[in-house]
């Protein structure tokens, strides 16, 4: 009956129209009220939610992205990547999901790599022939790489969900091989449809602009070298290693490339500020939610629930997967880390799942969701810059939906994909 109360009053307020975050907080003190809880108990759980030295990350990357991403990168990396394999067949494609590669270890976003790279080369694909639905889709399935490689918000963001438990340095080094992966499995569809559809090749660039290109975008990459650098030799933390790139990505933006206007400055900060707002909102409610649910026992009784139906840990990781591609088509991707972790990782620990490991798994599992109806937040950005129905963009999807849950089907059962860095760096 307690969960009843509390994840039905949740699912009512969502029902109705409250935003995810209200909802979170209000199903928490109908909790608190059930159970004879104090409600300066609850109070207390928000204000530690977000008074976590590892959710300093957060603002920075966001902050460090949008620098990036408005003030001229994704076309640098657009034409980086058009000098690596625009040449071949279908090579446009091919350079749609490499700058996506490169963007999403700058942006961590989907949404931003979605609407970057889409405004840039969805156009440019229709243009040279290639059907506006097969353009939308490859720029929207590329954008997925950007949850796996680091910086992902949403990676400290589980971390911080699991209770400080799981290292973020972990999380970014495992997710890195994932993404990566998934670039070259989309690389490999588009060349097969490529070649199949005759898609046209792309220009040889000349030497001396080849060079000019690279020269210019390398600046913008080596926001990737200091965040993955630095994790990775152990210079500095995550924490730390999101700050200086927001330092280098201002300092490229506004002294190397010029393209961005100092009076847009300050509303570039104040749409980050809303932003992180936002996200540390859902977080401080999210963290009531799950101590009410941690008093009421509810991670234990799922726990309970799954190992009941089965022992076999491939078996429930299934279960798992298929309930975590449903809620993800019906919710958002933060909140659903903040109400699925507590709950699941205590199933998958008992089964000797490693944490960092299942957090990639939910990390592709929820970046799927990002792609499908109805709530599907990069789905919709993707129909609006490509200026496609969403119902033709989904047909068109299918195809890149195969490639994705494959990407899933690896990731869930050959761990050493995910673990494989971490280990190697010697990072727990």
């Amino acid at each position: 009956m307690d969960a009843f109360v509390l994840l039905g009053s949740f699912v009512v307020l969502i029902l109705v129209g409250m935003p995810v975050a209200y909802a979170l907080g209000l199903a928490s003190l109908i909790g608190a009220l059930w159970i004879d809880l104090p409600l300066d108990a609850v109070m207390i759980q928000v204000a530690s939610g977000v008074n976590k030295f590892s959710l300093l990350a957060i603002p920075f990357f966001v902050l460090a992205g949008a620098l990036m991403a408005e003030g001229g990168m994704s076309r640098r990396l657009v034409a980086f990547a058009s000098v690596l394999v625009g040449f071949v067949r279908g090579g446009l494609s091919l350079v749609n999901i490499l700058a996506s590669t490169f963007f999403g270890g700058i942006s961590g976003s989907a949404v931003a790599d979605t609407a970057s790279i889409g405004s840039v080369l969805i156009p440019e694909m229709e243009r040279k022939g290639y059907p506006r639905g097969f353009s939308t889709a490859v720029t929207v399935s590329g954008s997925v790489q950007a949850i796996l490689i680091p910086p992902s918000h949403n990676m400290v963001i589980y971390s911080m969900a699991a209770g400080g438990s799981v290292s973020v340095a972990a999380l970014f080094l495992a997710g890195l091989l994932p993404g990566l992966l998934l670039g070259a499995m989309l690389a490999a569809y588009c060349l097969y449809v490529a070649r199949k559809q005759n898609f046209p090749k792309g220009d040889v660039i000349p030497l001396k602009a080849a060079l000019k290109i690279c020269g210019e975008a390398m600046w913008g990459l080596m926001t990737m070298v200091i965040i993955l650098g630095g994790i990775m030799t152990g210079i500095f933390t995550a924490n730390e290693s999101a700050s200086i790139a927001v330092i280098w990505a201002f300092f490229v933006t506004m002294f190397i490339y010029r393209d961005y206007k100092w009076r847009d400055l300050p509303k570039l900060v104040h749409r980050t500020v809303k932003t992180v707002t936002v996200v540390m909102i859902l977080i401080g409610f999210a963290a009531s939610f799950g101590y009410v649910m941690t008093l009421m026992q509810i991670p234990l009784q799922i726990t309970n629930l799954f190992t009941s139906l089965t022992s076999n840990t491939y078996l429930i990781l299934f279960y798992i997967n298929i309930m975590l591609l449903i809620l993800g088509t019906l919710m958002d991707m933060a909140p659903l880390i903040l109400i699925l972790t507590p709950i699941l990782l205590p199933v998958v620990k008992t089964l000797g799942v490693d944490p960092v490991h299942f957090g990639i798994i939910i990390m592709v599992n929820l970046g799927i969701g990002l792609l499908t109806p109805p709530v599907g937040s990069v789905l919709f950005v993707g129909s609006a810059v490509g200026k496609i129905k969403i119902e033709a963009l989904v047909k068109a999807m299918y195809p890149f939906f195969v490639v994705l849950l494959l990407l899933l089907g690896l990731v869930t059962y050959v761990p050493a994909l995910t673990l494989w860095l971490p280990r190697l760096m010697g990072v727990n």
